[in-house]
């Protein structure tokens, strides 16, 4: 008479069924974090087909009652068309960008391949101030404004940007260049490049990730800017995306939510779009530019 063993499980199916027990887990908590994360984004976007009247009534994400209208009447509602308010935020925005392509990348290459006097306190000096909070300089950025009689003008806005005055990209420019080898410094000269050609035809090409990064970064952060807007532009046909949207709140006569919220889902747009575009890009500047020394 035979006995029959059921043979054990073995090691690598045990180990098998304890990563996949735990990639699910992994999933399920991913899955739950970015659904609390898109929740915000998710109610406005309901929010902008809801008469006003629900809105805050009814705040779940599934409206009783839809009115599209919203669009409508947010595009052409604040007393301007929207249209001029996003035209305004992108030339402000791509100025902006513009400037710190080319100014950062300037500056990053002159600390990260020339030696001058000073050289490491002048960088010290540069990084000490990311420590600087924007409130703390914005009066006397006023100041110096007010007297070049630049408010409600964009010129504050973007001038500063051909000024190298956001260190943040500097420093990340520095550490990309860094990394390129020397070598290649060495052998342009040696065919009779100047600093400026080999800044040009070497550098500039060479750190397209780290400039790619800038791109993105500046544009979110321009676009998205509410407080410098508020400060320096006054007259309603200079507004920006930021401050056009206030003009759908009214302490006095009532606020017109749904329209506000229909905008601010079109507002999203541009940033939404360019980050979709270049999320490869900013991947690997980040990856080859703030990790290198």
């Amino acid at each position: 008479m035979s006995v029959t063993t059921t043979p054990a499980a073995s090691p690598l199916k045990k180990l098998r069924s304890a990563t996949g027990a735990r990639r699910i887990f992994l999933h399920t908590l991913l899955i739950g974090v970015a659904v609390v994360m898109l929740y915000p984004l998710l109610w406005m976007l309901s929010s902008s087909i809801k008469p006003d009247t629900e809105i805050f009534t009814h705040p779940g994400l599934i409206p009783n009652e839809l009115n599209p209208q919203n669009y409508a009447d947010g595009w052409s509602g604040s007393g301007n068309s929207f249209s001029l308010y996003i035209t305004n935020s992108l030339i402000v925005t791509i100025g902006a960008v513009i400037g710190n392509v080319v100014s950062c990348s300037l500056a990053a290459y002159a600390f990260a391949r020339f030696e001058f006097r000073g050289k490491k306190i002048w960088f010290g000096l540069m990084l000490g101030t990311l420590m600087l909070p924007t409130q703390a300089v914005l009066i006397p950025q006023y100041t110096i404004f007010y007297n070049l009689t630049w408010i409600n003008t964009y010129l504050p806005l973007i001038v500063p940007k051909f000024l190298a005055v956001d260190a943040f990209f500097i420093f990340l420019m520095v550490q990309f260049i860094r990394s390129i080898p020397r070598e290649l410094d060495h052998a342009a000269m040696m065919d009779g490049a100047n600093p400026w050609q080999i800044y040009w035809k070497i550098i500039l090409p060479l750190m397209k990730p780290a400039l790619v990064t800038t791109t993105i970064f500046t544009f979110i952060w321009t676009y998205d800017d509410f407080l410098h807007q508020l400060v320096y532009l006054q007259q309603n046909d200079k507004f920006t995306v930021p401050l056009g949207l206030t003009l759908f709140l009214d302490q006095t006569s009532g606020s017109s939510y749904g329209a506000m919220f229909a905008m601010s889902t079109l507002a999203l747009l541009p940033t939404l779009i360019c980050f979709l575009i270049f999320q490869k890009r900013l991947v690997e500047g980040l990856a080859t530019s703030g990790m290198k020394g």
